[in-house]
């Protein structure tokens, strides 16, 4: 067993923000299952949505990530990420993060801020259009040279360590885990009275999505397998634009391409966003996205078409560098033709349920970042709220793990074991599992939702889950192996969060009740292993 004062899973803003902040006040064991630079966050585009012009202020900000949320967002948590973010930004900056700046006509330099769906202001900061990239860049810099944060790169976590299943008479409370070392099949025991969950989302539960293969749910899933209460696991947000490509995959085509003004048109060159809402390109991404949806559906092609060529070119290289050089090298130039686009799976707006101060249900368990459901997003997550979010959340779960008196209790963990396992003689197995998780929650649990399609996906998915609790139990474990155990974990908290809402809001649209019912579920959907 060894002990910290903090674990911190994960290595995207929210975990690597708590755990500078951390390392100030005792030892951090920074766990994360690939290299440190590897997150959700290093793969976002636009920017980081924060008031700071004049012609802004906290009350829009506020309002319109209430209006995205279709009713189901925490006003008293929105006020205070949107609020304390201009302070978490200044920290940033400050700790080496750049933001793309402008001159402002008098000789001085200003902020560059741009505009997103769903923002009534210009208010997203940005670095071109690898914003995500630049902030990960900043903080693994300062990671490396701490010396009280250990970096445990190429480790998983398995499962939480809780009082409850130890047989302690107390509060039942995380007090460590289990990590897998990847290079030896070692599993190792870490101690922490404080451990902070940052693993990120869970896109790769869908065929389609703009998130790297990291994104499989981890947290969440070993969350729920603790007893630490889960709400709105169905709002899954589809970003409206992903290229469409034979040769590059997972690609996103950020929403700021529409913020500069490039409209959606179909295969005959057709713009169609009016026909769905008044502000058209700029309308919140479940509208857009079930907009792009209905058009190819209606006309059976397999993509649609974003064009920004009413642009300048150099405006265009010079903004979106990153995806003007990824579209070239498939062969497109997006100064001269338009991006075919479709949407994909992007950001759960669900997660572990916190307070205002990122705890968890379960004592000792803390979740920040897109793995959390702390009352923001609602039903929709505006644009670029989220890396807000992640460093909001990160300072607020440091105040209050570092206020919170230790556990009294010596705990002395068991280590893990083995048994008579054998190595996976199948890995096809595994393989295939995972492609049919993927393809049946893009068939069944996508954009648009029936009762009948979610049952099939229910009851298959019941199946699954079996087959690898088998293989779980049977055969030493692997990344590859654990993966799948959370995915399949995952996939079904969608799908039951999904059927349990008898309307459509946000990004929960059913065919079968294809209205808002306020009366009866104006309420977080939420689950707790029985």
């Amino acid at each position: 067993m060894r002990e910290f004062d903090f674990i911190v899973l994960g290595s995207g803003i929210a975990g690597l923000s708590f755990a500078l902040k951390a390392a100030d006040r005792g030892r951090v064991a920074l766990i994360t299952k690939r290299a440190l630079a590897d997150s959700n966050t290093a793969w976002a585009q636009g920017g980081v949505a924060c008031v700071m012009s004049d012609e802004d202020s906290f009350e829009l900000h506020i309002k319109d990530t209430l209006d995205a949320g279709a009713g189901l967002c925490h006003e008293d948590a929105v006020r205070k990420m949107i609020t304390e973010g201009p302070e978490r930004i200044a920290e940033l900056m400050k700790l080496g993060v750049h933001f793309d700046q402008r001159d402002n006509g008098n000789g001085h330099h200003e902020l560059d801020l741009g505009r997103e769906g769903g923002h009534s202001k210009r208010r997203i900061l940005h670095f071109r259009d690898t914003t995500g990239h630049e902030i990960e860049s900043a903080l693994v810099a300062q990671i490396a040279s701490h010396p009280s944060i250990e970096v445990m790169e190429n480790h998983m976590a398995v499962d939480f360590i809780t009082t409850g299943k130890l047989g302690y008479a107390m509060e039942n409370s995380c007090v460590g885990v289990y990590v897998l070392d990847e290079a030896t099949g070692v599993v190792e025991t870490l101690r922490s009275d404080v451990t902070v969950l940052a693993t990120g989302g869970c896109g790769k539960v869908y065929l389609y999505t703009t998130n790297p293969d990291i994104a499989t749910g981890d947290g969440v899933a070993m969350a729920w397998r603790a007893g630490a209460v889960i709400a709105n696991m169905e709002f899954i947000q589809f970003h409206p634009t992903c290229l469409y490509h034979p040769a590059i995959k997972s690609f996103l085509i950020s929403e700021a391409v529409r913020g500069e003004g490039a409209i959606l048109i179909n295969e005959r060159g057709r713009r169609f966003m009016e026909h769905h809402n008044p502000q058209k390109e700029l309308a919140p991404r479940d509208i857009v996205a079930r907009a792009i949806d209905a058009e190819m559906k209606r006309s059976g092609a397999k993509c649609v078409y974003l064009d920004i060529t009413q642009k300048p070119a150099d405006f265009i290289k010079s903004r979106f560098p990153s995806i003007y050089e990824t579209c070239l090298h498939a062969g497109l130039d997006i100064t001269r033709e338009p991006i075919p686009v479709v949407p994909a799976a992007h950001y759960q707006c669900g997660g572990v349920k916190t307070d205002l101060h990122g705890e968890a249900s379960l004592r000792g368990l803390y979740a920040i970042g897109e793995a959390a459901c702390t009352g923001l997003h609602g039903a929709n997550r505006l644009a670029s709220n989220s890396l807000l979010e992640g460093v909001v959340m990160a300072h607020n779960a440091f105040e209050k793990a570092t206020r919170r008196q230790r556990n009294p209790v010596s705990i002395d963990l068991p280590e893990w074991r083995s048994g008579s396992v054998q190595d996976v003689d199948e890995l096809v197995v595994i393989s295939h599992n995972w492609e049919e998780i993927r393809r049946l929650m893009w068939d069944y649990v996508g954009i648009v939702r029936t009762d009948k399609r979610l049952q099939r996906a229910a009851t298959r998915l019941r199946n699954l889950h079996a087959e690898v609790q088998e293989f779980y139990w049977n055969f030493k474990i692997t990344t590859d192996l654990l993966e799948l155990r959370n995915l399949v974990t995952v996939a079904s908290l969608v799908v039951d969060c999904a059927l349990s809402r008898k309307e459509s809001r946000g990004l929960h649209y059913t065919l079968d009740y294809p209205n808002r019912d306020d009366a009866r579920f104006m309420r977080d959907t939420v689950m707790r292993r029985i």
